[in-house]
């Protein structure tokens, strides 16, 4: 199948948000947040320093981690990058979609809240890293996924002209089920971020990285309650799809298998030291998960009566 502009721009767009979201678990895991200590510039400069030697004096020296420093700069390379992109995209669906608004006003979401995360990434610098706003920062990145996941979606989906054979419908409590099980997994990522916000801060005060979790307390608790209850919405959709021979049940499996390597992977966190890989892993899965699940949310619409 030759795909259509905007189906190609579409899908190039969204595949570079999930690679972004993945690049800033690695910033977060590595402790790059703030190799660039200001924003949007790094250490005084469009481009980064050569050298610790030709900082402004209104830097630290110490400060200066070249590793850091060009880990956090090309993550706000592609953080431009995907901006472009966006807006590209928006521009493509006024040009192509503007009789279809699910497209065109999701594009533009999408676009408008790219302007305001980047924005939150200079909150992100300001506060050094504080919880609540690095939580915001990741809830509004997977928004502007999800919406350019729709639109994606909906620029795949064919247009309604003529009358179709019917379908095997879906009960139209497919749906609601999946859209709960939707905010659950967005809850539960809210509160990892927060985790992981508590970990940093344990161990830039000095606790020992093995024993950061362990301070965390109720938070993480709540954190690993909330993922269990979304690996049993997991089983208990699938079982669902499964009895009602539904063809949506394969991506009912993708959604379980994703569940089950979450939890997978928090525990390889929690017992293996707070593994960077890992930590890369476990957001990038979560964010994959949250989009397995829209999309199959989207399927079901369409099939429901």
């Amino acid at each position: 199948m030759r795909l259509k502009s905007f189906q190609r721009l579409a899908l190039w767009t969204t595949a570079t948000t999930y690679l972004l979201i993945l690049v800033g678990g690695l910033v977060r895991a590595s402790g790059a947040g703030l190799g660039c200590p200001d924003w949007p510039r790094c250490f005084g400069s469009w481009i980064p320093p050569a050298s610790a030697a030709s900082l402004p004096p209104q830097f630290d020296p110490s400060l200066f981690n070249p590793t850091l420093m060009w880990t956090e700069y090309l993550n706000r390379l592609l953080g431009v990058t995907v901006g472009l992109l966006i807006f590209a995209t928006a521009i493509s669906a006024w040009r192509h979609h503007r009789h279809r608004p699910r497209i065109l006003w999701a594009t533009i979401a999408a676009f408008l809240l790219v302007g305001f995360e980047g924005w939150l990434g200079g909150r992100v610098v300001a506060h050094e890293l504080a919880a609540w706003i690095v939580t915001a920062h990741l809830i509004v990145a997977i928004v502007i996924v999800q919406l350019l996941l729709f639109a994606t979606f909906e620029a795949f989906a064919p247009t309604p002209q003529a009358p179709q054979a019917p379908q095997a419908p879906q009960a139209p409590q497919a749906p609601k089920l999946i859209a709960s099980l939707i905010l659950l997994t967005l809850l539960q990522a809210g509160f990892g971020t927060q985790v992981r916000g508590h970990i940093e801060t344990a161990i830039n005060t000095g606790v020992a990285r093995d024993a950061a979790l362990a301070t965390v307390g109720r938070l993480d608790y709540v954190h690993r309650d909330l993922a269990f209850v979304v690996l049993i919405g997991a089983t208990l959709l699938t079982l669902w799809f499964l009895t009602r021979r539904s063809p949506l049940i394969r991506w009912s499996f993708v959604i379980l298998a994703l569940a089950v390597a979450q939890i997978a992977l928090g525990v390889v966190m929690a017992y293996g030291s707070l593994v960077p890989a890992a930590q890369v892993g476990h957001l990038t899965i979560a964010s994959l998960l949250l989009g397995a699940e829209t999309v199959l949310w989207l399927l079901s619409r369409r099939q429901s009566v």
